[in-house]
């Protein structure tokens, strides 16, 4: 059955919509300088990666998820919270990555970004295959089951009409932030998988908002509007006459839903607005544009030449925590990549520079 989602656009819900906009294209004028705009991304995404893993009972403090991010300091006693940390932060890299190919949602993509959920920061993952059984959500204390979602055989099916709905031009005229709240919902609603479904639906939402010029800069999280408010998150999210998929989820009403989405996403594109109106005042131009032709990892390295000329293999091992020869491998790429420059070709002591289309961020 092909995804036809029900909702009407209320007076309140167009509302948040023009705040959305308005705040969307004051942040989008802006003039951030580099450096700033590299911070308030970096905050934004250990803000996400904080609040979405916490929302799935995560123990770690906003501090921790720092230190665990950055390889400081190990939690004992923390393991899975640690990994569920790095995993999230990972995928969230990897929406950046997917967004800037501008290519359509994928089931593959959706994959992937679950597989890294759960790879606990591992590099390197292959797709995650669908739940191959039934799953059942419960009430954490009374131990009730709070939604049956469908059965597995009917998994791959109701992926792919949710893929196809994103991808066809019936949904055209939504509105982006529209779109993503209702693939949320309906990527939830499936369950797909046995564990991980909240953050991969979040990390969804994300990208769909990335693709359609909803990334603000990279600088909003959604992630702490519903963990402020847990009960209501799960309260929006839950919508139907019955627990059961089948017994009338898949034809709800979802306009609530879609006005709570919509109402998160105002608070937390005017709270960035207030942020970037405060950082535009440190003056400078916008150099949003070159800083989203770098991945996460050269946006960090940009930081080590705010102090220095040059770096070598050394700076990167220890920034990274990688081995010498990956480290090498790294900074080989980027220079061939136009990245850096090659100042002395010493083969055990090599120095690498900006290049000059570069250079201009650090000013």
């Amino acid at each position: 059955m092909p995804f036809e989602p029900k909702f009407s656009l209320t007076a309140p819900i167009a509302t948040d919509l023009m705040r959305i906009e308005g705040a969307r294209q004051a942040v989008v004028h802006l003039p951030i300088t580099a450096s700033v705009l590299t911070t308030l991304r970096e905050t934004a995404r250990l803000f996400s990666t904080h609040y979405s893993t916490m929302i799935e009972g995560n123990r770690l403090t906003q501090d921790q998820v720092s230190k665990v991010i950055d390889r400081q300091e190990h939690f004992p006693g923390r393991e899975r919270d640690e990994k569920e940390v790095l995993g999230y932060y990972a995928a969230l890299e990897k929406v950046e990555q997917f967004a800037r190919t501008r290519e359509p949602v994928s089931e593959r993509q959706v994959q992937l970004l679950h597989a890294l959920v759960m790879a606990g920061g591992k590099a390197t993952v292959k797709p995650s295959p669908y739940r191959d059984g039934q799953n059942v959500i419960r009430d954490s204390r009374s131990r009730d089951i709070v939604y049956m979602p469908p059965e597995a055989k009917d998994v791959p099916g109701l992926m792919g009409d949710l893929v196809a709905w994103l991808k066809s031009s019936e949904i055209s005229g939504l509105p982006c932030p529209v779109r993503a709240g209702l693939a949320h919902y309906q990527f939830a609603t499936i369950h797909p998988y046995y564990d991980g479904n909240g953050r991969t639906a979040r990390l969804l939402t994300t990208l769909i908002l990335h693709l359609g010029a909803y990334d603000l800069k990279g600088l909003y999280s959604l992630e702490e509007y519903y963990a402020r408010d847990l009960p209501a998150y799960y309260e929006a999210l839950t919508v139907g006459p019955s627990h059961n998929y089948y017994l009338g989820r898949a034809e709800s009403d979802l306009t609530e839903w879609v006005g709570y989405f919509c109402r998160g996403m105002a608070e937390s594109f005017e709270k960035v607005r207030q942020r970037a109106e405060e950082a535009a005042g440190l003056g400078a131009r916008d150099a949003s544009a070159q800083l989203r032709q770098l991945d996460p990892r050269q946006r960090m390295v940009l930081g080590l030449f705010r102090d220095r000329d040059t770096i070598t293999s050394h700076d990167v091992e220890r920034l990274f925590k990688l081995s010498q020869r990956t480290a090498r491998d790294l900074l080989s790429k980027w220079s061939n990549e136009g990245f850096l420059t090659v100042v002395d070709p010493a083969k055990k002591s090599r120095k690498y520079g900006l290049s000059s289309p570069f250079l201009s961020l650090l000013r």
